[in-house]
């Protein structure tokens, strides 16, 4: 990346990513009077999930995590001196009392509750768009990932759960979330949302799913994980 002198003085900082099949790649922050380039657009991340490469969707999504982890510790949370760039990993170094602090990883979970041909999906609160998609919340402390699934599960929608099984991860850059996604079975109760996080709740048959998210994301991965299962025992009873 050449950044000419006069685009200096627009550069607010820059990061190295990393190298990618031997290429190094770094990232940029521009000051918000910069012009994009002619034929070149400034684009919400968020909006390109499922539109680009994967790969280059989350090399994206690591530039924003880790532009916003150095936007919010510039001062030491623990004397309130200016922070420094620590030059053998990525971390913020206090001069003033030495303490040492990484990129913020928030771990959450997201899980996939199926009962036969059913899944249960949920509207939220803070979803931008009129989809439904699986459940979703943040890990607590002192929680382990399977009690954590149980309680928001719980909280949610007033359900309980079994056979919690892991289906896999995604980093999710808004701003630093890990994603680790299961799967459930129904085990009891009724649904009662909560209204402060959801809007509406209700179970849903493989052929009648309405509105759900994007490919791109492990909430669609798990949702077309349950499309299949079913599909496929059908198939497979014929």
């Amino acid at each position: 990346m050449l950044i000419g002198r006069k685009n200096k003085q627009k550069l607010v900082r820059s990061q190295f990513l990393g190298q990618v099949e031997g290429r190094s790649y770094y990232a940029a922050e521009l000051t918000s009077e910069i012009v994009a380039p002619e034929n070149m657009l400034f684009c919400d991340l968020r909006r390109l999930l499922g539109k680009i490469p994967d790969a280059l969707f989350f090399l994206a999504g690591k530039a924003y995590q880790i532009f916003h982890w150095d936007r919010t510790h510039q001062y030491c949370s623990h004397c309130g001196a200016r922070t420094e760039n620590k030059i053998d990993e990525r971390a913020k170094l206090c001069p003033s009392c030495g303490f040492v602090n990484y990129p913020r990883i928030s771990p959450a979970i997201i899980v996939a509750i199926t009962r036969d041909r059913e899944i249960l999906l949920a509207k939220g609160s803070r979803f931008q768009a009129d989809f439904y998609s699986v459940l979703a919340g943040f890990v607590e402390p002192g929680e382990t990932f399977e009690e954590c699934v149980q309680r928001e599960v719980r909280e949610e929608v007033g359900l309980e759960v079994k056979n919690i099984r892991y289906f896999g991860s995604q980093p999710w850059p808004f701003p630093d979330s890990l994603m680790v996604g299961f799967t459930a079975e129904y085990a009891g109760g009724h649904i009662n949302i909560d209204e402060k996080e959801i809007l509406n709740a209700g179970w849903f048959d493989v052929d009648q799913l309405p509105l759900i998210p994007r490919t791109g994301s492990i909430a669609r991965s798990l949702i077309d994980w349950f499309i299949e299962q079913v599909k496929s025992e059908e198939t497979s009873s014929i």
